[in-house]
Order: C-alpha cells, then structure tokens, then sequence
C-alpha cells in the first residue's frame, strides 16, 4: 500500500530538492561564471516574459520582469564602483538604464522594450565571457615553488 501523498506535498519535495540543488551549484561557483549564471537568469525571464505579453499573461509578466530588474539591480549593486574606474560607471549607468526599460516594458506591455534589454545583456555577456580566462587566471591563488615549500615549516 502507497502512502497517501498530496500533489503539494510532492511539489514541496520537488521544490526543495530543486533548491538543494540550485543552491549547492551556487556555492561551488566562482565570481565570474556567479555573474554568468545571472546574466543567463535574467535573459531567460526575458524571453518568457515576451511570451507572457503575446498571450496576455500579465500577471506572470510583470513578476518575471520584477526578477529580471532584481537581477539586474543586484548585478548593478555588484560593481565596485571606486575601484573600477569608468567601465564600472558605465555598466552602472546602463544597468540603470535597462532597469527603467523593463520598468516601462512592464507597465506598457511593451516587447520591444524587453528586446532592446535583452540585446544590451547579451552585449555585456559576450565581453564578461571575453574576460573569463583573465579574471580566473587573476583570481588562482599561486602555487608555492619548490623553495618557499621547503623554507616553509610544517
């Protein structure tokens, strides 16, 4: 006999397994493939929520461009804008930039709005995968030679 198990229930096993799961690939991950991941969120919210204005789903619309202005909003709160000169204060201000475009996008049911975000993410992604190798080759700790290893005691 099979226990009786509510189709809840068996969401909430699903869910939080998915979760374990997300959350599991989220602490392995370093910096850059981090930012990846949310660049690759948010182009995905984008493009279900274009399908959302065609089929006049707006309710689910809007909660997908709320996460998308989320991600990009943490994007955003991510550069170091004293140490990263004008490049951070012009991903800053087009962060900002895309942000009220999907604001707008959202009270217009607007999906060009959403493509012109998409495009200028896709942009940013491109250059942030460009860096990749860079930024992890900075970011590997060195390795201890032959001679500091022996100098160094146990």
């Amino acid at each position: 006999m099979e226990p009786a198990v509510t189709s809840y229930a068996r969401n909430s096993n699903l869910a939080a397994y998915q979760s374990v799961s997300v959350h599991g690939g989220v602490a392995n991950t370093d910096p850059h493939a981090m930012v990846l991941m949310l660049m690759d969120a948010a182009t995905q919210r984008m493009a279900i929520a274009r399908g959302c204005i065609e089929r006049h789903e707006t309710a689910r619309q809007a909660r997908l461009l709320h996460s998308c202005v989320n991600i990009i909003g943490e994007l955003r709160g991510s550069l170091n804008l004293n140490e990263g000169g004008t490049l951070a204060q012009n991903l800053n201000d087009l962060y900002d930039y895309m942000i009220n475009r999907l604001m707008l996008a959202n009270a217009r049911s607007d999906a060009a709005c959403i493509m012109e975000v998409s495009r200028l993410m896709d942009e940013i992604r491109s250059a942030w995968v460009a860096i990749g190798p860079e930024v992890r080759k900075a970011a590997r700790p060195a390795l201890p030679t032959a001679s500091s290893a022996a100098a160094t005691p146990v």
